[in-house]
């Protein structure tokens, strides 16, 4: 392996017009086919093997047109203190406003509330539906200015009016303004680490072209594989983070390599065999946790992980190939400029001068903590481990669901009108069950269809039903049914299962059965499955990865402490999520004024991402220390020397992560704040924590034992040779005939 990169570095350097060309090529080619491609389909909802998305299917089975896509928007009508709205003036402007705004152009209906018997029992609130003929993307920008028009005169009423649905809400977009910080920051921590504009521009150029070749080929095939506008959003997220520490630890290792005296060509062979070698296996087990999504059955979910595999991927070919090549046009810029200029006015070469510098300055505070640890590990050890223990404690409570209008912000208009709704009308209102009665093989259809309404009416925590509506064959109907309590309550959860529960005795009394349904149900279901696919994705991902360390460490403790390490992290940051977006502690801080269930996606994406990004660095990391260890050094020195060379690589790699994901967290959708939270916490528990404590740790306490193979298994395993011991047995000299002074090599 470090062989083939050297000669793939050495090559890219030499060839790197081509290269540059050769890429230059391949982003017109797919940008051409992205900004030409049909526009991404909408997310689909599709869930299979739940009962709701079975009860879905139904419906649009036997009641064709009743799912259509068309928008709606609830509008809420809540009278002054001390009136009603059913009161003569309020009426009136209550009726208004819906002929007005049934008028809309995009408009197919209104229903009025009156009409409808949409009006609570106190009368003080009362809603209308308005249905769109179009989608909620399509709605134009003047069909929602004539509906606020329409909403402003019924407010000069004295009306108080709030809209809900999804014709009015807007469309948010991941990152934006906090996502530009994020990589502000990251261009920031770039230039410190380097301290050199080159170095730290180098990297970011690298992530961005990667992203944006990621996304454009997203949006080229997206209506070949059905991918949504949302696909792309992990895909984002991963590609920039990875693909600007993919391309540091190159740049890194080349300034490294030059330090030693070797030429520009020869440093970036050096560069990409050893640090490239750690970037593909790196990547390789990201792209083994995304890729392991699939497992889950949830095509969303899907699609998101491979389209983010294949833009860590693309990172990893970039990494290995454009990297070299810039480095071929500026082999001197991304050098520490002091560097230089002290050589010059020593008198030394350039080679000389730097091979002196990091000789003698080699990670010298990160080789201080590394000894410190290294003669106190078991301190250091238990510390982290009850530290990470503590911050986990959380997810005991964890509650998964989704999230709708009451997670909002109370200044938006969707959470105001969701909450005048619970006040009127219920808590469960804003949540009800639909119940979908298949009587096909009922005798009496009609009979069996009450039958079951009555039952579900006097089941222990429902307010009312409606009136069953049948299909044109009249042999199924649809029920609602009307909870006490509000969506995302465990009351509501232990209602569901109530009435499931109470099928198989009401289908052998009328020969019918039902399905519950809605998307309150459709959420609990949902809930169900990512739970129960929790721990097969867990066994697989880890199972998978373990392989893959093993191969790469040639040691079966090494995988056991990252997977170890890998779960304290998770569960820690599990339970910061837990504690900030379910418990509310410093919920404010982040924007999150609304708590709630755990997004119901939130563990697996957390597991899979984190997973990866976690074995990122234990490879860098740990990858020195066994390349110490294997040129000679003692299990102690080869651990302070690995450190010293790669945690301050590791800790700006963290930094970057952080400072990218945390761009997320200003995102004004929720899932998207929680996920860029999770995730950063994620990252800062596993760099700061587990990789620069935990492990050092745990290494300085097996010592030999550490990097042990049974024979039989070392004679099976492939050899990777990711330390790049084939390099050094055949080292080539500093000088060679054909390499160039440093001021003019490469230029």
């Amino acid at each position: 392996m470090a062989s083939f990169l050297y000669r793939l570095g050495r090559t890219a350097f030499r060839k790197r017009r081509w290269v540059l060309l050769l890429w230059v090529a391949v982003v017109a080619v797919v940008g051409f086919k992205g900004l030409t491609a049909a526009a991404p389909s909408d997310d689909s909802s599709s869930m299979p093997g739940i009962e709701s998305q079975k009860a879905f299917d139904l419906i649009d089975q036997r009641f064709p047109g009743t799912a259509a896509d068309g928008a709606s928007a609830r509008i809420v009508f809540v009278a002054p203190d001390g009136q009603k709205v059913t009161a003569a003036d309020n009426r009136q402007a209550i009726e208004k406003t819906v002929t007005d705004a049934a008028a809309g152009s995009q408009v197919a209906s209104a229903v009025d509330p009156f009409q409808a018997k949409a009006v609570s029992k106190d009368g003080s609130t009362a809603y209308a539906t308005v249905t769109y003929k179009v989608t909620a993307k399509d709605i134009s920008d003047g069909s929602k200015d004539e509906l606020q028009q329409v909403l402003s005169d019924a407010k000069e009423a004295g009306l108080t009016v709030e809209t809900g649905g999804s014709a009015m809400g807007a469309q948010t977009e991941a990152g934006g303004v906090g996502e530009a910080a994020g990589v502000l920051v990251a261009a920031l921590v770039l230039l410190v680490t380097f301290g050199s504009m080159a170095a730290a521009g180098l990297p970011l150029l690298t992530a961005i072209i990667g992203v944006a070749t990621s996304m454009l080929a997203i949006t080229a095939l997206s209506s070949a594989f059905g991918l949504s506008s949302s696909t792309g959003t992990l895909a984002t997220m991963l590609g920039l983070a990875v693909g600007i520490d993919y391309a540091m630890f190159i740049v890194s290792r080349y300034r490294e390599e030059r330090g030693r005296g070797h030429a520009p060509q020869e440093a970036a062979g050096r560069a990409t065999g050893t640090a490239g070698s750690a970037v593909v296996f790196a990547g390789l087990t990201v792209v083994v946790a995304l890729a392991g999504l699939s497992i889950v059955g949830v095509p969303m979910l899907t699609k998101m992980g491979l389209a983010a595999a294949g833009a860590v991927l693309l990172s990893v070919i970039i990494a290995l190939t454009l990297v070299p090549a810039l480095l071929g046009f500026w082999p001197n810029a991304v050098l520490p400029r002091h560097l230089r200029r002290r050589n010059r006015t020593a008198g030394k070469s350039d080679e000389q001068h730097l091979a002196t510098v990091t000789g003698a300055a080699g990670g010298i505070k990160e080789s201080r903590w590394a000894r410190f640890v290294l003669r106190r590990p078991l301190p250091v050890l238990l510390l982290s481990v009850i530290g990470l223990g503590a911050l986990a404690l959380p997810v005991a409570d964890l509650q998964l669901g989704t999230s709708g209008d009451e997670a909002k912000p109370t200044s938006t208009t969707e959470r105001r009108a969701y909450d005048a709704l619970a006040d009127g009308f219920g808590p469960g209102f804003n949540g009800p069950l639909t119940v979908v009665v298949d009587a096909q093989r009922a005798p009496d259809a009609t009979g069996a269809v009450n039958t079951i309404a009555k039952k579900i009416a006097s089941t222990d925590g429902v307010v009312s039903v409606s009136e069953p509506r049948f299909n044109q064959a009249g042999d199924t109907a649809i029920i609602s049914a009307t909870p006490s309590t509000s969506p995302t309550s465990e009351e509501t959860k232990d209602l569901v299962h109530t009435i499931r529960s109470e099928r198989s005795g009401l289908e052998r009394a009328t020969d019918a059965t039902f399905q519950v349904t809605g998307t309150t149900a459709a959420n609990i279901d949902v809930a169900q499955k990512m739970q129960s696919a929790l721990i097969p994705y867990l066994a697989v991902v880890v199972g998978l990865a373990f392989l893959l360390l093993l191969v790469v460490f040639r040691s079966i403790l090494v995988p056991v402490k990252a997977a170890v390490g890998f779960l304290l992290s998770v569960l820690a940051s599990l339970g910061a999520v837990v504690a900030v977006f379910q418990w509310g502690w410093a919920a404010g801080l982040l924007g999150v004024e609304q708590t709630g269930p755990i997004m119901s996606m939130m563990p697996i994406f957390l597991v899979g991402i984190v997973f990866g990004l976690a074995m990122d660095y234990q490879v860098f990391l740990v990858s020195r220390m066994r390349e110490a260890y294997v040129h000679g050094q003692s299990p102690g020195r080869a651990m302070v020397t690995g450190f010293g060379h790669s945690a301050r690589v590791v800790v700006a790699a963290a930094l970057i992560m952080m400072s990218v994901f945390s761009g997320f967290i200003t995102a004004g959708e929720s899932m998207i704040k929680m996920i860029g939270f999770g995730l950063a916490i994620a990252v800062l528990f596993d760099a700061f924590v587990v990789r620069m404590a935990f492990v050092p740790a745990v290494l300085a306490l097996l010592g030999h034992r550490a990097w042990r193979l049974p024979r039989w298994l070392d004679r099976v395993l492939p050899r990777v040779d990711i330390e790049g011991e084939a390099l050094t047995q055949s080292d080539t000299p500093a000088t060679q005939p054909d390499q160039k002074p440093l001021e003019t090599a490469g230029i």
